[in-house]
Protein backbone atom coordinates (compact mmCIF):
# COMPACT_ATOMS: atom_id res chain seq x y z
CA UNK A 1 0.00 0.00 0.00
CA UNK A 2 2.57 2.45 1.05
CA UNK A 3 4.80 1.94 -2.85
CA UNK A 4 0.89 2.81 -4.12
CA UNK A 5 0.41 5.96 -2.33
CA UNK A 6 4.41 7.18 -3.57
CA UNK A 7 3.95 6.38 -7.22
CA UNK A 8 0.49 8.32 -6.83
CA UNK A 9 1.97 11.32 -5.62
CA UNK A 10 4.96 11.69 -7.83
CA UNK A 11 2.22 10.84 -10.59
CA UNK A 12 -0.02 13.63 -9.43
CA UNK A 13 3.76 15.92 -8.89
CA UNK A 14 4.43 15.20 -12.68
CA UNK A 15 0.55 16.35 -14.02
CA UNK A 16 1.12 19.76 -12.27
CA UNK A 17 4.63 20.41 -13.90
CA UNK A 18 3.23 19.99 -17.05
CA UNK A 19 0.58 21.48 -17.19
CA UNK A 20 2.26 24.47 -15.40
CA UNK A 21 5.10 23.93 -18.45
CA UNK A 22 2.36 23.64 -21.19
CA UNK A 23 0.84 27.43 -20.23
CA UNK A 24 3.68 29.45 -20.08
CA UNK A 25 6.47 27.89 -22.58
CA UNK A 26 5.68 29.90 -25.23
CA UNK A 27 6.96 33.20 -26.66
CA UNK A 28 3.33 34.58 -26.06
CA UNK A 29 2.73 33.97 -22.84
CA UNK A 30 5.59 35.11 -20.96
CA UNK A 31 6.38 35.58 -17.17
CA UNK A 32 9.77 36.08 -16.21
CA UNK A 33 8.93 36.70 -12.89
CA UNK A 34 6.62 33.76 -11.90
CA UNK A 35 8.35 31.33 -13.88
CA UNK A 36 11.94 32.59 -11.98
CA UNK A 37 10.47 31.96 -9.09
CA UNK A 38 9.14 28.73 -9.85
CA UNK A 39 12.64 27.58 -11.37
CA UNK A 40 14.19 29.23 -8.05
CA UNK A 41 11.72 27.02 -6.04
CA UNK A 42 12.35 23.75 -7.79
CA UNK A 43 16.04 24.30 -7.47
CA UNK A 44 15.73 24.61 -3.93
CA UNK A 45 13.35 21.46 -3.40
CA UNK A 46 15.73 19.38 -5.65
CA UNK A 47 18.52 20.24 -3.17
CA UNK A 48 16.15 19.30 -0.30
CA UNK A 49 15.42 15.81 -1.75
CA UNK A 50 18.37 14.84 -3.33
CA UNK A 51 19.31 12.10 -0.80
CA UNK A 52 15.74 10.67 0.31
CA UNK A 53 14.57 11.08 -3.12
CA UNK A 54 17.14 11.86 -6.17
CA UNK A 55 14.39 10.79 -8.93
CA UNK A 56 11.98 13.53 -7.51
CA UNK A 57 15.12 15.80 -6.89
CA UNK A 58 16.45 15.47 -10.58
CA UNK A 59 12.77 15.98 -11.70
CA UNK A 60 12.53 19.26 -9.98
CA UNK A 61 15.74 20.34 -11.29
CA UNK A 62 15.02 19.47 -14.48
CA UNK A 63 12.38 21.61 -14.44
CA UNK A 64 13.89 24.60 -12.77
CA UNK A 65 16.56 24.58 -15.36
CA UNK A 66 13.78 24.60 -18.23
CA UNK A 67 11.42 27.28 -16.34
CA UNK A 68 14.68 29.66 -16.01
CA UNK A 69 15.69 29.22 -19.58
CA UNK A 70 12.48 30.27 -20.95
CA UNK A 71 12.36 33.08 -18.42
CA UNK A 72 15.56 34.42 -19.22
CA UNK A 73 15.28 34.37 -22.72
CA UNK A 74 11.47 35.33 -23.27
CA UNK A 75 11.19 38.03 -20.80
CA UNK A 76 8.04 39.44 -19.40
CA UNK A 77 5.81 40.13 -16.86
CA UNK A 78 3.29 36.84 -16.17
CA UNK A 79 0.27 39.73 -14.94
CA UNK A 80 0.34 40.67 -18.44
CA UNK A 81 -0.43 37.12 -19.87
CA UNK A 82 -2.47 36.14 -16.83
CA UNK A 83 -5.75 37.88 -17.58
CA UNK A 84 -6.86 39.68 -13.68
CA UNK A 85 -3.36 39.00 -12.17
CA UNK A 86 -2.49 42.44 -12.00
CA UNK A 87 -5.90 43.33 -9.59
CA UNK A 88 -4.41 41.49 -6.84
CA UNK A 89 -0.71 40.60 -7.35
CA UNK A 90 0.53 42.90 -10.14
CA UNK A 91 4.67 42.16 -10.68
CA UNK A 92 6.70 45.43 -10.77
CA UNK A 93 9.68 43.61 -12.07
CA UNK A 94 11.64 40.73 -12.77
CA UNK A 95 15.25 41.16 -12.53
CA UNK A 96 15.21 40.08 -8.86
CA UNK A 97 13.28 36.77 -9.93
CA UNK A 98 15.95 36.08 -12.63
CA UNK A 99 18.83 36.68 -9.83
CA UNK A 100 17.06 34.56 -7.47
CA UNK A 101 16.36 31.29 -9.88
CA UNK A 102 20.04 31.55 -11.17
CA UNK A 103 21.24 31.53 -7.45
CA UNK A 104 19.41 28.94 -6.42
CA UNK A 105 20.32 26.64 -9.47
CA UNK A 106 24.23 27.54 -8.79
CA UNK A 107 23.43 26.46 -5.66
CA UNK A 108 22.03 23.03 -6.93
CA UNK A 109 23.77 22.09 -9.13
CA UNK A 110 27.29 24.14 -8.92
CA UNK A 111 27.19 25.14 -12.43
CA UNK A 112 29.43 28.54 -13.14
CA UNK A 113 27.42 29.45 -15.66
CA UNK A 114 24.20 29.98 -13.48
CA UNK A 115 26.60 31.84 -10.73
CA UNK A 116 27.86 34.18 -13.66
CA UNK A 117 24.18 34.91 -14.61
CA UNK A 118 23.12 35.66 -11.27
CA UNK A 119 25.92 38.46 -10.93
CA UNK A 120 25.06 39.59 -14.34
CA UNK A 121 21.35 40.49 -13.62
CA UNK A 122 22.60 41.19 -10.24
CA UNK A 123 24.72 44.39 -11.49
CA UNK A 124 22.38 44.78 -14.41
CA UNK A 125 19.30 45.49 -12.33
CA UNK A 126 20.37 47.33 -9.53
CA UNK A 127 19.83 45.16 -7.06
CA UNK A 128 22.72 46.25 -5.10
CA UNK A 129 20.58 49.17 -3.81
CA UNK A 130 19.70 48.64 0.13
CA UNK A 131 15.52 47.89 -0.20
CA UNK A 132 13.11 48.73 2.57
CA UNK A 133 11.05 45.38 2.58
CA UNK A 134 11.51 41.46 1.61
CA UNK A 135 8.56 39.74 0.44
CA UNK A 136 7.03 37.68 -2.77
CA UNK A 137 7.25 41.00 -5.11
CA UNK A 138 10.69 42.33 -3.75
CA UNK A 139 13.58 39.53 -3.55
CA UNK A 140 16.15 41.76 -3.51
CA UNK A 141 17.43 41.36 0.32
CA UNK A 142 17.48 37.52 -0.30
CA UNK A 143 19.32 37.57 -3.29
CA UNK A 144 21.67 40.28 -1.75
CA UNK A 145 22.10 37.68 0.92
CA UNK A 146 22.06 34.43 -1.12
CA UNK A 147 25.12 35.56 -3.28
CA UNK A 148 27.05 36.57 -0.11
CA UNK A 149 26.32 32.79 1.38
CA UNK A 150 27.26 31.33 -1.95
CA UNK A 151 30.29 33.42 -2.92
CA UNK A 152 31.93 35.35 0.35
CA UNK A 153 32.06 38.54 -1.52
CA UNK A 154 32.03 41.58 0.21
CA UNK A 155 29.77 43.70 -2.48
CA UNK A 156 27.22 41.29 -1.19
CA UNK A 157 27.85 40.99 2.36
CA UNK A 158 27.97 44.58 2.90
CA UNK A 159 24.82 44.79 0.81
CA UNK A 160 23.24 42.99 3.41
CA UNK A 161 24.63 44.10 6.33
CA UNK A 162 23.04 47.27 5.20
CA UNK A 163 19.58 46.06 4.88
CA UNK A 164 19.61 44.56 8.55
CA UNK A 165 21.25 47.78 9.87
CA UNK A 166 18.26 49.66 7.98
CA UNK A 167 15.98 47.64 9.67
CA UNK A 168 17.15 47.31 12.91
CA UNK A 169 18.19 51.21 13.49
CA UNK A 170 16.18 53.33 11.54
CA UNK A 171 12.99 51.53 10.25
CA UNK A 172 9.55 52.37 11.86
CA UNK A 173 8.51 51.04 15.59
CA UNK A 174 5.30 51.36 17.02
CA UNK A 175 5.47 52.22 20.54
CA UNK A 176 5.56 48.72 21.87
CA UNK A 177 8.80 47.88 19.55
CA UNK A 178 6.98 46.34 16.72
CA UNK A 179 8.68 46.79 13.42
CA UNK A 180 6.18 48.52 10.83
CA UNK A 181 7.18 48.69 7.28
CA UNK A 182 3.40 48.54 5.74
CA UNK A 183 -0.08 48.74 6.93
CA UNK A 184 -0.91 45.20 4.45
CA UNK A 185 1.03 42.35 6.25
CA UNK A 186 2.40 44.22 9.06
CA UNK A 187 3.57 41.02 10.43
CA UNK A 188 4.23 39.26 7.25
CA UNK A 189 7.12 41.70 6.25
CA UNK A 190 8.21 42.06 10.23
CA UNK A 191 8.83 38.37 9.91
CA UNK A 192 10.46 37.56 6.93
CA UNK A 193 12.90 40.66 7.35
CA UNK A 194 13.47 38.96 10.71
CA UNK A 195 14.27 35.78 9.07
CA UNK A 196 16.65 36.91 5.82
CA UNK A 197 18.37 38.85 8.95
CA UNK A 198 18.75 35.43 10.80
CA UNK A 199 20.74 34.03 7.54
CA UNK A 200 22.80 37.54 7.24
CA UNK A 201 23.82 36.50 11.00
CA UNK A 202 25.44 33.50 9.80
CA UNK A 203 27.95 35.29 7.65
CA UNK A 204 28.65 38.02 9.22
CA UNK A 205 30.66 39.39 11.90
CA UNK A 206 30.25 38.25 15.59
CA UNK A 207 28.92 42.02 16.93
CA UNK A 208 26.16 42.02 13.87
CA UNK A 209 25.50 38.09 14.98
CA UNK A 210 24.69 39.19 18.23
CA UNK A 211 22.85 41.95 17.16
CA UNK A 212 20.69 40.76 14.64
CA UNK A 213 19.74 37.56 16.67
CA UNK A 214 18.50 39.78 19.82
CA UNK A 215 16.46 41.65 17.15
CA UNK A 216 15.38 38.67 15.81
CA UNK A 217 14.07 37.22 19.40
CA UNK A 218 12.47 40.76 20.32
CA UNK A 219 10.61 40.60 17.26
CA UNK A 220 9.12 37.03 17.51
CA UNK A 221 8.42 37.98 21.03
CA UNK A 222 6.33 40.21 19.90
CA UNK A 223 4.17 38.50 17.90
CA UNK A 224 3.70 35.35 20.00
CA UNK A 225 2.57 37.69 22.99
CA UNK A 226 4.60 40.32 24.73
CA UNK A 227 3.03 42.89 22.98
CA UNK A 228 -0.37 42.56 25.13
CA UNK A 229 -1.53 39.32 22.48
CA UNK A 230 -0.76 36.75 20.81
CA UNK A 231 -1.13 36.88 16.97
CA UNK A 232 -0.94 33.26 16.02
CA UNK A 233 -4.31 31.33 15.90
CA UNK A 234 -5.11 28.71 18.92
CA UNK A 235 -1.82 29.54 20.43
CA UNK A 236 -0.64 31.87 23.92
CA UNK A 237 -2.47 34.74 25.13
CA UNK A 238 -6.05 36.11 23.54
CA UNK A 239 -5.02 34.70 19.83
CA UNK A 240 -7.08 35.98 16.81
CA UNK A 241 -10.12 33.97 16.53
CA UNK A 242 -11.33 35.68 13.51
CA UNK A 243 -9.14 34.87 10.76
CA UNK A 244 -9.63 35.89 7.48
CA UNK A 245 -9.43 32.49 5.71
CA UNK A 246 -12.66 30.53 3.97
CA UNK A 247 -12.52 27.33 5.25
CA UNK A 248 -11.53 27.96 8.61
CA UNK A 249 -15.00 29.98 8.53
CA UNK A 250 -17.09 26.49 7.94
CA UNK A 251 -19.31 25.22 10.39
CA UNK A 252 -18.82 21.29 11.63
CA UNK A 253 -20.02 19.22 9.21
CA UNK A 254 -22.24 17.76 7.66
CA UNK A 255 -23.78 21.13 7.94
CA UNK A 256 -23.12 22.68 4.21
CA UNK A 257 -20.85 25.86 3.98
CA UNK A 258 -21.00 28.85 1.96
CA UNK A 259 -20.08 32.91 2.46
CA UNK A 260 -22.85 33.85 4.87
CA UNK A 261 -21.14 32.15 7.14
CA UNK A 262 -17.79 33.65 5.98
CA UNK A 263 -19.71 37.26 6.85
CA UNK A 264 -20.81 36.11 10.62
CA UNK A 265 -19.05 38.51 13.20
CA UNK A 266 -18.52 35.46 15.13
CA UNK A 267 -15.42 32.81 15.52
CA UNK A 268 -14.28 30.86 13.07
CA UNK A 269 -15.73 27.41 14.07
CA UNK A 270 -12.11 25.72 12.92
CA UNK A 271 -9.41 26.75 15.08
CA UNK A 272 -6.82 27.49 12.32
CA UNK A 273 -3.46 26.51 14.28
CA UNK A 274 -0.55 27.92 13.97
CA UNK A 275 -1.32 30.67 11.45
CA UNK A 276 -0.20 33.78 11.73
CA UNK A 277 -2.41 37.26 10.92
CA UNK A 278 -1.57 39.56 9.11
CA UNK A 279 -1.43 42.09 12.45
CA UNK A 280 -1.83 45.31 14.06
CA UNK A 281 -1.47 48.94 12.49
CA UNK A 282 1.29 51.38 13.72
CA UNK A 283 -0.06 52.05 16.72
CA UNK A 284 -0.93 48.37 17.66
CA UNK A 285 -4.13 48.35 17.33
CA UNK A 286 -5.48 45.07 16.03
CA UNK A 287 -9.07 44.46 15.17
CA UNK A 288 -10.43 40.87 15.19
CA UNK A 289 -12.91 40.71 12.60
CA UNK A 290 -12.59 38.33 9.69
CA UNK A 291 -13.82 40.62 6.81
CA UNK A 292 -11.43 42.94 7.69
CA UNK A 293 -8.21 41.70 5.69
CA UNK A 294 -6.02 44.51 6.96
CA UNK A 295 -5.70 43.41 10.42
CA UNK A 296 -6.78 39.28 10.23
CA UNK A 297 -5.77 37.85 6.42
CA UNK A 298 -3.62 35.05 6.65
CA UNK A 299 -1.65 34.51 3.73
CA UNK A 300 1.67 31.84 2.80
CA UNK A 301 4.17 34.16 2.56
CA UNK A 302 3.34 35.77 6.07
CA UNK A 303 3.65 32.33 7.39
CA UNK A 304 6.56 31.31 5.62
CA UNK A 305 8.76 33.88 6.90
CA UNK A 306 7.26 33.47 10.35
CA UNK A 307 8.04 29.89 10.65
CA UNK A 308 11.19 30.20 9.03
CA UNK A 309 12.41 32.94 11.72
CA UNK A 310 10.80 30.41 14.09
CA UNK A 311 13.48 27.91 12.84
CA UNK A 312 15.99 30.18 12.80
CA UNK A 313 15.50 31.25 16.33
CA UNK A 314 15.46 27.45 17.10
CA UNK A 315 18.97 26.63 15.69
CA UNK A 316 20.37 29.25 17.15
CA UNK A 317 19.22 27.71 20.36
CA UNK A 318 20.34 24.18 19.76
CA UNK A 319 24.30 25.94 18.00
CA UNK A 320 24.16 27.99 21.86
CA UNK A 321 23.27 24.70 23.70
CA UNK A 322 26.48 22.76 22.00
CA UNK A 323 28.85 25.11 21.78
Amino acid sequence: MRTKKVIKVKRSRKLVFRKYLATYRSKVNRGSDLAGEVAAALAAASILFKVSDPAYSKECLRHARELYSFADNFRGFYHEAIKGAAEFYESFDYGDELTWAAAWLYKATNEWRFLQDAEYHYQHFNLNERPEKFFYNKKDAGVQVLLAQLTGESQYKEAARAFCNFAIDQQKRTSKGLLYVDKFGTLCHTSNIVFVCLEAAEILGVNDRYKYRAFAKQQIDYILGDGGRSFVVGWGKNPPKQPHHAASSCPNRPMPCGWRYFERNEPNPQILYGALVSGPDQSDYFRDERLDYIYTEVTLDCNAGFTSALGGLVQWQIDENYA
